[in-house]
Formats: structure tokens, C-alpha cells, sequence
């Protein structure tokens, strides 16, 4: 129970401000509170609100082995990849070769990390953090959103080693670094196969250029009083290349089914828990580079009164002065263009201090 309660007045905005963002408490810590009601500022407009009973189950045929992609059915594997790509924009793999001790590792670190005092979280706020490569913060931007997300993250980018090794907290350093080694191989495998699907070959240069720039997100969703009002992340694409999702068993995640279905007939599909998988979600750039033939799909996060969540993506993008296109063999075949190349640094500065969620950054790109 927070000692300064009485400090603390959920009705107003500046002491909210305050507690949940300047001195580092977030969410959980306006959880431990024991705030029986959402106080206001995180009650999402009804059109932004999502209710997971909503969403159909996910199809059986999202779940990949991809233990597969070295024997003799790799093509079958090959298609069933690039059909989930088309399709959905989202599936699970297991036997993806990320040791399943190592992901029970993370879950348990991002527990840790977010079970400690404000104070110490504090310490990687903007502004406090030692390192850009390290950010403890909630929401997406706290100070210009009108309405907040229940969640708090610790963000880090990868640059190298030795960087993360000095600033990134101690709690979980090791293992995020041993979760991207033993992730970006299975990167660069599905990416392969996602590309030879489009008649692309991608040498080892290109391969790594297009999926480069990894950074990591430790997302902490506490238990909501009242979560039919609330988000833990609203309606939203990835805007790198792939993204890899590890979920613990609380579930929540739910992704968009196609582009073009207005709002009251859009159809949603539920990510389930599956012990042990990975979820891989298409980015932006993956949708460019594939001229429109892989979907980003638009996907959100539920909040729960019924258990703590944990989630640990990866996203693996473009390097900053990579130019990025659709892939001339693809339009080629396709006879025309539908999105204009750029600098991918280019793309994330037109996103950055704009209005959180959807799609609508693709129209940067979009001819």
C-alpha cells in the first residue's frame, strides 16, 4: 500500500501526472495504491475500447514447426509461413530453436525488474536513464496522449554489447542479450522464407540490413479494477520488418482480420497462449518490401482484473539509413509500385510525437 496515499488524488491531473510518470511509479504503482476504480485519465472513448468476446478463436493452422524448414517438407513450411503472412499477418512457431528455459527466464526477469521500488525504475526514466539505449516509461507518450495505456515498459535498444552489458539494469540484461542471439537466427530463417516465396534471394548483407536495428520491450500489464473501460495497448501495427513476441499465459493479444472491413463489421482474432511458441507478427516494412502481399495487421492488448501480464517483443527492424522499397522482382511481377522507397529513419521520425495506433503511418509511404 503506497505510505503517501493521501498525496496521491486520482481525479487530479497534475498529482496524477506526477505520481504515475515523473516519480517513476507507473501503473503498478498506482495499483498498489489500492485504487479501486480507473481513474479517469485511462478510461479509453468507447470506439477504442475492445472486448476480447469479440474475437474468434485463432485458426489451428497459424501454429508452425519450425523444425520443418531443415527437412523434406520445407516447401509445405515455406507456404504455410507465407500464407500466415498474407492472410493474418500474424502466427505462432515452436521448435524455433529460442531455448524454452531461457523464455521462462524472461518472464522471470520482467517480473523482477518490475517488482522493484518506483525509485529504482525511476532511475531509467527519460531524462534520469544513463544510456537512449535504456527507457523505463508507460504509455507511449504520456505527456501529449489524452488518455493513457494500462501498462508499464522498460525499453532497450541494441547497439552492442558492451553498451548493454554498462547501462541496461541488471535484472535482466543477461537474458534479454541471450534472447536476441538466439532469436535472430530464427529471424533470419523466416525471413528467408518469406522472401524466396516472393522470388527474392537476400544475401547475408541485405538480410542483415533489412532486420538490423533490434530493440526489445519488457511490458508489464497490472490487474485493472475495471478492464472493460481500459487498453494495455491500443489498435496498432509494428512498423519494422518482424516482430517477435514471447506471452505468458495470462492472454489478451488480439489482431485485426484485413484491411478493408469498416469498423462495425471488422472481424478480430484471438493470439492464444501456447507454452513455449513465439508469436511473429509482419511490420510495415516487411508489407513495402513485399509490395502489399504481406499484411501488418492492426492488433491490441486487453487488460485483466484477473492476473498480472507479461510480454517480451522483439522488434526487429531496418537499419536507419536503409532505403526501403517494394523489391523490384516483386513489381516486376505485379506490374506496379505501391508504396515509394525511403530512408527508414525517415519513416520512424514521420511516426514519432504523432497520435498512437493504427495504420495510418503506411500512408507516408503509400503511392
Amino acid at each position: 500500500m503506497y505510505s503517501s496515499q493521501m498525496a496521491l488524488s486520482i481525479n487530479d491531473e497534475d498529482s496524477l501526472f506526477n505520481f504515475v510518470v515523473k516519480e517513476g511509479n507507473g501503473v503498478k504503482g498506482l495499483v498498489d495504491t489500492g485504487v479501486t476504480e480507473v481513474p479517469g485519465r485511462f478510461i479509453q472513448p468507447p470506439h477504442q475500447r475492445f472486448d476480447k468476446q469479440q474475437a474468434a478463436e485463432s485458426p489451428e493452422n497459424m501454429t508452425i514447426d519450425l523444425s520443418e524448414l531443415d527437412g523434406p517438407n520445407r516447401d509445405q513450411v515455406v507456404k504455410a509461413i507465407a500464407h500466415a503472412a498474407e492472410t493474418l499477418g500474424f502466427f505462432q512457431v515452436v521448435n524455433h530453436g529460442v531455448p524454452l528455459e531461457l523464455l521462462d527466464s524472461l518472464k522471470t526477469a520482467t517480473h523482477k525488474f518490475f517488482g522493484q521500488p518506483s525509485e529504482k525504475k525511476a532511475a531509467y526514466l527519460k531524462g534520469a536513464s544513463p544510456k537512449l539505449t535504456v527507457m523505463y516509461g508507460t504509455s507511449f507518450i504520456p505527456e501529449k496522449e489524452k488518455v493513457w495505456m494500462w501498462r508499464d515498459f522498460l525499453k532497450m535498444t541494441y547497439t552492442n554489447d558492451a553498451d548493454a552489458l554498462e547501462f541496461w539494469p541488471n535484472e535482466c540484461k543477461e537474458v534479454v542479450l541471450e534472447y536476441i542471439k538466439t532469436s535472430t537466427e530464427m529471424v533470419k530463417r523466416l525471413l528467408q522464407a518469406l522472401t524466396e516465396e516472393l522470388g527474392v534471394k537476400l544475401d547475408d548483407s541485405r538480410l542483415n540490413t533489412l532486420i538490423g536495428s533490434k530493440t526489445v520491450h519488457m511490458i508489464f500489464y497490472p490487474t485493472c479494477p475495471n478492464p472493460e473501460v481500459t487498453i494495455g495497448v491500443k489498435r496498432h501495427s509494428d512498423m519494422g520488418t518482424l516482430t517477435v513476441l514471447l506471452q505468458d499465459d495470462v492472454g489478451g493479444l488480439c489482431v485485426r482480420k484485413g484491411e478493408s472491413l469498416s469498423p462495425e463489421n471488422e472481424e478480430w482474432i484471438e493470439v492464444p497462449p501456447i507454452h513455449g511458441a513465439l508469436v511473429v507478427n509482419v511490420g510495415d516494412m516487411l508489407q513495402v518490401l513485399s509490395n502489399g502481399r504481406y499484411k501488418s495487421a492492426e492488433h491490441v492488448v486487453q487488460t485483466t482484473s484477473a492476473k498480472t501480464r507479461v510480454s517480451v517483443p522483439i522488434f526487429n527492424s531496418p537499419l536507419p539509413v536503409a532505403s526501403i522499397g517494394p523489391f523490384p522482382e516483386v513489381v516486376a511481377r505485379d506490374g506496379v509500385a505501391r508504396y515509394r522507397e525511403v530512408k527508414y529513419a525517415e519513416y520512424t521520425n514521420n511516426i514519432y510525437g504523432k497520435p498512437y495506433g493504427g495504420k495510418q503511418a503506411l500512408e507516408f509511404v503509400s503511392i
